[in-house]
């Protein structure tokens, strides 16, 4: 029965995140799993942890069967199929923190409290991690708009995620307690809602004071070319024409100009002519542009963004999705089904502390598409920078939950670091973010338009930009091992 309650229990996770947006189901879904796993055997424990991951990402990443199916040339059975053993594989690291939890932190000193809650936070740093990570559905994000979020400046999205771990553990609990030592049992939960209320207190914390130079005034193109299309060659020249007509209508009322991620379906060299000739238009009109773009240096191939006017710069990815962008053991898997020859899935990963773009006399933190997800890539690359700029192509998500999820995350970015954030994707969802992660304008998904708006460079750090997420890391492993000990 435990079993059944704790898939059901990760099923629900995804509604406190976005669209949904129900932040108490959180808590409520920690709780499922901690009285869960209250009275289970180690082994017990990993079955128990497994289905709740994988009821969770079944639930909330489904959005990989309409990338593999629509979009994917991968017949419907054989997506369904893939999808599910991806989520029930990647549902084993909450079952390799059921397994641990219950042989080695739960019986310990404040175990089944500061124990769970570290044990759970120390797992799902470790899935950011493996086969280049999938750090997707962190309890945190839920909390991007909640009290807590005055928190994320400080400690990172791991930070809030403690505490919803935290408060689910204590929730669970006052449910196990005997009926007359349910009052002792609150205790925890009531310190809970103190750290609720004073990250209340802390939104009112400026960590970051506004740069002396100007508004910026930006332009951002959403093509609304779908995943289908994107990389068909009858479109090439309508895509062209595409980018060169949105904007002409931008040239003399902007400073900068921002396409999306691989906006030309082609290498920058193979398109160079078109570029020559934007650029032009763009320096007639004293206007920077940067872009996503293929390139190829030697025999390795990337996905970039680029200055191409008004500045000067380059950035290659560094986090690529497995299967989207390289294929793991590709000399043994391509060919077996469409899926794993995708247009564009050879590309090479970019070099770390790459330098930040610098255009329209701005300094921008590049980031492409999935990267916006890694909490420490992004506070890494703010120490320069007056904005965070991310570029993506959502089509892959289809009209599901993802593109919803993303944006989501790309929020909790601006917030943790301070800084405002310029998102352009080719079909939603483009932003303008501010430095407290609000949207102040958007362009609606499936919409071919263009944004215009206002940038406003920030200047400092917040306690997270400069330490990332090593201080929240080290303090649970060494709540994880003071639990271990005192069990022992």
């Amino acid at each position: 029965m435990k079993r059944i309650i704790a898939a059901l229990g990760g099923a629900l996770v995804p509604l406190s995140l976005a669209p949904f947006n129900i932040w108490p189901i959180g808590i409520l879904c920690m709780a499922i799993l901690a009285w869960a796993l209250d009275d289970s055997s180690p082994k017990e424990g990993f079955f128990r942890g497994w289905l709740f991951g994988s009821g969770s990402f079944l639930t909330g990443v489904s959005w990989i069967f309409v990338a593999m199916y629509v979009y994917g040339d991968t017949s419907a059975p054989l997506s369904a199929l893939m999808t599910a053993a991806f989520c029930i594989g990647i549902g084993l690291i909450a079952g390799l923190f059921g397994y641990s939890y219950s042989r080695w932190l739960r019986d310990g000193r404040s175990g089944r409290l500061l124990g769970f809650a570290a044990g759970w936070v120390l797992f799902e740093w470790l899935r950011g991690w493996f086969m280049t990570g999938f750090p997707w559905l962190y309890l945190g994000y839920g909390h991007l708009h909640s009290p807590l979020a005055g928190w994320a400046p400080v400690l990172g999205i791991y930070g809030l995620t403690f505490w919803v771990a935290l408060s689910g553990a204590a929730l669970a609990a006052i449910v196990l307690a005997p009926r007359g030592q349910r009052g002792r049992a609150a205790l925890p939960l009531l310190g809970c809602v103190a750290l609720l209320g004073l990250g209340a207190s802390l939104q009112r914390v400026e960590w970051t004071q506004p740069a002396d130079k100007p508004a910026l005034r930006i332009g951002a193109i959403q093509s609304n070319i779908t995943q289908d299309k994107k990389w068909a060659y009858s479109q090439y020249w309508a895509t062209l024409e595409l980018y060169d007509l949105s904007s002409e209508a931008l040239w003399d009322d902007v400073d900068i100009v921002v396409w999306p991620e691989a906006a030309i379906p082609a290498l920058y060299r193979n398109a160079e002519p078109f570029f020559d000739y934007v650029r032009e238009r763009a320096t007639e009109n004293n206007t920077a542009l940067i872009t996503g773009v293929p390139t190829k240096f030697d025999d390795d191939m990337y996905n970039s963004l680029m200055v191409i006017a008004g500045g000067e710069g380059i950035y290659h990815k560094q986090r690529l999705v497995p299967f989207g962008e390289y294929v793991p053991l590709a000399s043994y898997i391509r060919g077996l089904i469409g899926f794993f020859d995708l247009p564009m899935s050879s590309f090479s990963r970019g070099g770390p502390n790459q330098a930040p773009l610098t255009a329209a006399g701005w300094n921008f933190a590049p980031s492409i598409c999935y990267e916006i997800v890694y909490p420490d890539l992004i506070a890494r690359s703010t120490a320069d920078a007056d904005v965070l700029l991310t570029v993506s192509n959502d089509a892959w998500f289809g009209n599901s939950i993802g593109p919803a999820q993303h944006m989501q995350m790309a929020q909790m970015r601006a917030l943790e670091n301070g800084r405002e954030l310029l998102r352009v994707t080719s079909t939603g969802i483009t932003a303008i973010v501010d430095h407290r992660g609000n949207m102040v304008k958007r362009i609606p998904s499936f919409t071919k338009d263009n944004l215009i708006g206002e940038l406003h460079g920030r200047a400092g750090h917040t306690p997270f930009s400069r330490w990332g997420s090593t201080p929240v890391i080290i303090a649970c492993a060494l709540l994880a091992a003071i639990a271990i000990r005192r069990r022992r």
